[in-house]
């Protein structure tokens, strides 16, 4: 990302046509300077009340330095360009991104000493500042600086700062560009195995491609022939039918669907910070949804909200191609480092939308589940092919001064395995990746007990 912008005026940078005033130019007078003047203010009275000639040009002459200097910055007019790049603009939380600065002097003047500074949200560290001496005409002088960030979010970089000092130190003026980035720091995605989830037969395989002919000769939905169409596939029937030659389709590939649901009631996570078990499921849910979009899924991102990503506006949600994958992983990881505790006191409104569309895969990242939420919770199931959920366990997250038992947690557990569900507790700490194989392997004790439908076809999984 580049930003950029042309200032001119006293002081040596500005924005726009911001010329300023002998008011502002005063006003920049430094702490040096202020007490330059005020020492020439008083030496020139003590001279009147003592009448010493001598102490009255002392005065006039520490009167006089300041204002000289506040004139000279003041009249010193030059046009600086500024622009502000980002590697990368979109980082990891706990990762650094670099900030390359970059300052052009497009007068025909030098410019003096300038300090150079940009503004970042104290989240990011310390505001970098850098002194560029002398910047001769048409030249250009380069600095970056590193940022980082142990929280989500999206963070405003700048305006940037240009500080012009007199060679005394006397008088300081501040102009700051307009233009600012914004550097986005998204959930850490953590490595998932490649495993056999349940409900993956509808993946990729025998099960991910769906033959329209299939169901029989007369089901065969024939296309018009182009040229260089095997002959081999000409279908006569619809040939003579349509009095033209028609072709078989080819096998259609379908993707298997997968629906990530994120729990962000307020009310079912305890703490706050890098460390909590609401931080946990968004690192989560944006590992897991990253991890199946790599392996060919068609994902949504849905929250107890209702809200959707990428959104309603084709296929309930889901995406609709390979090619579309990346920048869907980028609109879930942009969506994950804003999103916050909701208001809200149940999961009902994201039942409401599995109704509508809640085939394929179900991946859920719950908080504290009551008796209620959890029989929802496990209702769900039976609008999906399958369903795994990771369940935060609040009693260990709060250190065992949450006043609900293990008992609850365990009652959620019971219910969403007797439903159906793949259920494992988290525990802090926990690795995501060491669950992900837990849930592959407590699946595949449960398929074995007898067949079962995995999207739309019969076998057992494993």
């Amino acid at each position: 990302m580049t930003t950029g912008g042309t200032g001119a005026g006293p002081g040596g940078a500005g924005s726009g046509e911001d010329r300023g005033t002998i008011r502002a130019a005063l006003a920049g007078l430094t702490t040096r300077g202020r007490s330059f003047l005020a020492a020439g203010v008083a030496a020139a009275v003590c001279s009147y009340v003592l009448g010493q000639a001598d102490l009255l040009r002392v005065g006039l002459l520490l009167a006089a330095l300041p204002l000289v200097c506040v004139a000279v910055v003041y009249r010193t007019r030059y046009r600086v360009a500024g622009s502000r790049r980002l590697a990368p603009a979109r980082v990891p939380s706990g990762s650094e991104a670099r900030v390359h600065l970059r300052m052009d002097n497009v007068s025909r003047l030098p410019t003096g000493l300038l300090m150079l500074q940009d503004r970042v949200p104290y989240v990011l560290g310390p505001r970098p500042r850098f002194v560029l001496d002398r910047v001769e005409p048409g030249g250009r002088r380069e600095v970056s600086y590193r940022v980082r960030s142990d929280l989500r979010g999206r963070y405003p970089l700048g305006p940037l700062q240009l500080r012009l000092n007199d060679p005394f130190g006397m008088c300081e003026l501040t102009r700051a560009f307009s233009a600012y980035d914004t550097l986005t720091v998204v959930p850490r995605v953590e490595p998932l195995p490649a495993v056999r989830l349940t409900g993956e037969a509808a993946g990729y395989g025998d099960g991910r491609h769906r033959s329209l002919a299939l169901a029989g000769e007369d089901d065969v939905i024939p296309r018009g022939y182009r040229h260089g169409d095997d002959l081999r596939r000409v279908h006569w029937r619809s040939t003579a039918r349509y009095g033209e030659l028609m072709v078989r389709r080819e096998e259609q590939p379908q993707r298997a669907h997968c629906t990530v649901l994120l729990d962000t009631r307020g009310i079912a996570y305890e703490g706050a910070g890098p460390d909590s078990p609401f931080e946990w499921a968004v690192c989560g849910a944006a590992s897991a949804s990253v991890h199946l979009l790599e392996r060919g899924y068609a994902v949504r991102l849905l929250t107890d909200t209702g809200s959707s990503v990428p959104g309603p506006d084709g296929g309930g949600g889901f995406t609709g191609s390979t090619h579309d994958s990346a920048e869907t992983a980028g609109l879930m990881l942009d969506t994950l480092a804003v999103v916050d505790h909701s208001d809200e006191d149940g999961l009902s409104l994201a039942y409401d939308v599995l109704g509508g569309g809640g085939e394929g895969l179900l991946v859920a990242f719950l908080g504290d589940l009551d008796e209620e939420q959890a029989a929802l919770v496990a209702r769900m199931r039976h609008r999906a092919t399958a369903a795994v959920a990771f369940v935060m366990d609040g009693h260990a997250w709060s250190r065992g001064v949450e006043p609900a038992g293990p008992e609850e947690l365990e009652d959620a557990l019971r219910r969403l395995r007797e439903a159906g569900w793949t259920a494992l507790p988290v525990a802090p700490g926990a690795s995501l990746a060491d669950l992900w194989r837990q849930a592959d392997g407590q699946g595949a004790t449960r398929a074995d007990t007898g067949p079962r439908v995995v999207g739309g076809m019969t076998g057992s999984w494993g």
